[in-house]
């Protein structure tokens, strides 16, 4: 009996027995990638992730990883039998078992894997040198490698080995028990390639992955009179028509290593707002409110970015939002205005909206228990006139530490330093009354806005909320402004608004959910100004509710309506009720 040959199945028995046992306690084998990962077909992905298939089992679309990389399963196959380097050359069938980067000699299948590697060389490793030894394997994948040892035992018998008539017995059992696997797997991998071949020639790019959403509204605001700040300030009736209006975007996300993400939104809307204009108050305006005629523009711009494990940075080239940097608003079932509530003020703390335009966000993790972010924006970063720029115009600088104590509670703590020249301020995004937004009406003012956001999650059950408090200080030293306020630079107003919310998901059906939203928008509290002047004098309150019905994946409808108790906070103004119907389509 040959001793090359007698070596070689023991090995090959070895190895079978403990891929069955390895495929047998494995059920499943869970795959997590970024909420927003590019479908870019490249090395660099394959690297990242490498998922178990069952070919036997399911269609290939089932078994795809969500970001459409299936170059994943040729690999898998063809790393045993026709490996490929980085540059898609055959891979050179390894010399040692030293070249594979995760093997060391502790491991307890060490001598098997350098014998298959050093003495029969019948197995090579993935294209950056590794085993990866401790991922689940398909009996697909195991018959490949298999096969590639039995043509290395053919080729030793050929060159003179001797066998007896009970060695080739075992040998013709082992074929046998994977007969039907390495039958099918010519016919399996000939059908992946021509799927790979097909998206390939199909696919929007290989660097960028396009989503897009478009909503379709109707809505209306009702009431007997249109909100009037004071209750000396004459009032007129609320006569508001019925819109249907829309919002269309495109989301171009492309990634140049994997782990990036440089975003750009083309964007045309129409929805018109009914705010103070309409009503009398920013407090009934939608979530999803906003108009350039339909005409195309650029609606976000930015790349983001790692520096090593921990750290990520965003730089927004325009139209940059708090809420859309790496900072956490605390708000997860209510922060979209696509899916999430159907106001303005309901999505988040109002801090968030202190300011916007080109900027510098970063967020640095501390763990699964906490993370620090921060962000700098400065509203026309691209003017170089005076008071302008991006270091002499308005500007807001935020940070947060957001604690995540266990896995269903999130708190934070945020602190935002914000500057207005002067010509228009709004201190807090056009949320609350028209004396929170402008407490020194239009003369240049600065603010330190304090929040603490907490949220609450167990099962399909989401609590959360939002306290949040602004000091805004008036900065103009101008006789002009003294002599329309009646008081020096310096003098500082206070800013309270707070908020609770319940949401309730897979309501009715998957991936749908019920909401309610009750809060006080912005108020100023006490006034130095001249006969008490620009102070609200009464509370407003906020009331909502919705319901997202997802008819599928694509397809979500949501009623919502918008109550508001006293609005500007002043019990003189007759309640205003907003409804809405939103349809968003989203692919």
């Amino acid at each position: 009996m040959s001793t090359i040959f007698w070596n070689t199945l023991k090995v090959t028995s070895t190895l079978l027995g403990v891929s069955l046992l390895v495929a047998s306690s494995t059920s499943a084998t869970e795959t997590v990638l970024e909420e927003e990962a590019t479908t870019t077909i490249n090395e660099a992905t394959i690297a990242q992730a490498s998922p178990s298939f069952d070919l036997a089992d399911s269609t290939l679309e089932e078994q795809l990883p969500a970001s459409g990389n299936t170059n994943q399963v040729l690999e898998q196959i063809e790393s045993y039998s026709q490996p490929l380097d980085e540059n898609d050359n055959i891979q050179p069938q390894l010399t040692s078992i030293t070249e594979l980067r995760d093997v060391s000699p502790g491991d307890w299948a060490y001598d098997a894997l350098r014998e298959l590697v050093e003495d029969y060389k019948c197995l090579v490793g993935y294209p950056d040198r590794t085993f990866r030894g401790n991922r689940p394997t398909s009996r697909y994948e195991f018959a490949a490698g298999l096969r590639a040892c039995l043509d290395r035992i053919q080729e030793l018998i050929a060159a003179g080995g001797v066998v007896t008539e009970e060695d080739l017995e075992k040998l013709r059992t082992l074929i046998q028990q994977f007969d039907a696997e390495l039958a099918v797997l010519g016919t399996r991998v000939d059908n992946l390639d021509a799927r790979v071949a097909f998206l390939e020639d199909h696919q929007f790019s290989t660097t960028t992955k396009l989503k897009g959403e478009v909503i379709f509204a109707i809505a209306d605001a009702f009431g007997d009179t249109v909100a009037v700040p004071s209750p000396d300030t004459p009032t007129e009736d609320l006569d508001v028509n019925t819109i249907f209006a829309e919002r269309a975007r495109l989301n171009f996300e492309t990634s140049f290593t994997g782990r990036d993400k440089l975003r750009t939104r083309l964007q045309a809307r129409n929805i018109s707002s009914f705010g103070s204009s309409v009503t009398g108050t920013n407090m009934a305006r939608l979530s999803f409110d906003g108009s350039n005629d339909n005409i195309v523009d650029i609606g976000e711009l930015w790349y983001r970015f790692p520096l090593g494990e921990n750290l990520t940075f965003q730089v927004d080239a325009t139209n940059g939002d708090l809420n859309d940097t790496l900072i956490d608003v605390v708000n997860p079932l209510f922060k979209s205005s696509g899916s999430g509530a159907v106001s303005r003020f309901g999505r988040f703390n109002p801090i968030y909206r202190t300011g916007s335009g080109a900027g510098l966000g970063l967020r640095y993790s501390l763990g699964d228990f906490a993370e620090i972010s921060g962000a700098y924006f400065a509203e026309n970063a691209n003017d170089p006139t005076d008071r302008n720029g991006l270091f002499n115009g308005n500007y807001v600088a935020m940070g947060q530490l957001t604690l995540r104590p266990s896995d269903f509670l999130t708190l934070a703590a945020t602190y935002a330093n914000s500057y207005y020249v002067g010509g228009d301020v709004n201190v807090t995004g056009s949320t609350g009354s028209g004396f929170a937004r402008r407490p020194f009406n239009n003369f240049a003012t600065s603010a330190n806005s304090y929040g603490a956001e907490a949220n609450l999650r167990f099962g399909n059950i989401s609590i959360g909320g939002w306290v949040g408090y602004q000091n805004a200080i008036l900065e103009d030293p101008s006789a002009a402004a003294f002599a329309a306020l009646g008081t020096p630079r310096g003098t500082d107003r206070d800013i309270w608004n707070w908020a609770v919310n319940l949401g309730i998901t897979d309501v009715g059906s998957k991936g749908s959910k019920l909401g309610f939203i009750f809060g006080m928008p912005p108020r100023t509290r006490g006034s130095e100004l001249a006969g008490g002047a620009r102070r609200d004098f009464d509370t407003s309150y906020h009331i909502e509710g919705l319901y997202r019905f997802k008819l599928n994946k694509n397809i979500a409808i949501t009623p919502g309506v918008i109550v508001i108790l006293n609005p500007e906070h002043n019990d003189n103004n007759d309640t205003i009720f907003v409804g809405t119907i939103r349809t968003v389509f989203s692919f």
